[in-house]
Parts: C-alpha cells; structure tokens; sequence
C-alpha cells in the first residue's frame, strides 16, 4: 500500500465517524433550538459529552490534515 492509499482509508473512516459523533452529539431541545432561539444560554460540558467534543475534534483533525497530505502527494 502507498501513502496515498492510506490517506484515502483515514480520510473515509474519520468521515464516517465525524458524521457519527456528530449526530450523537446533536442535543434534543425544543424545536426553536434550530433556528437558534435555545433557552441554554451557557452550558459546559461534562463527563461523556466533553470527552465526545475532544473526540470529535480529534477526528476533525485528522480529517483536514489527510486531505492535505493527500493534496501534497
């Protein structure tokens, strides 16, 4: 396998899972909530959801860095 093949598999699986964590992570509030009109004004988060966010960002990363090393090579 070269180098770009294996930047094709991580950016596809870290696709996926973006999507996935993103999902999981929609919060079911009101239906105003969408258009942005949220009775939350400041929330933290905490135990699962935090560690679902640095997840996310996470793959985030490694998303937006394959695609670079991909345009590289």
């Amino acid at each position: 396998m070269d180098i770009s093949s294996v930047l094709q598999f991580a950016i596809f699986i870290s696709a996926i899972l973006l999507v996935l964590l993103i999902l999981l992570q929609s919060r079911g509030a009101s239906l105003g909530s969408g258009s942005g009109a949220s009775s939350e004004i400041i929330t933290t988060r905490r135990g699962l959801e935090k560690s679902m966010f640095v997840t996310t960002v996470v793959f985030a990363c490694i998303f937006v860095g394959s695609i670079i090393g991909l345009l590289i090579v």
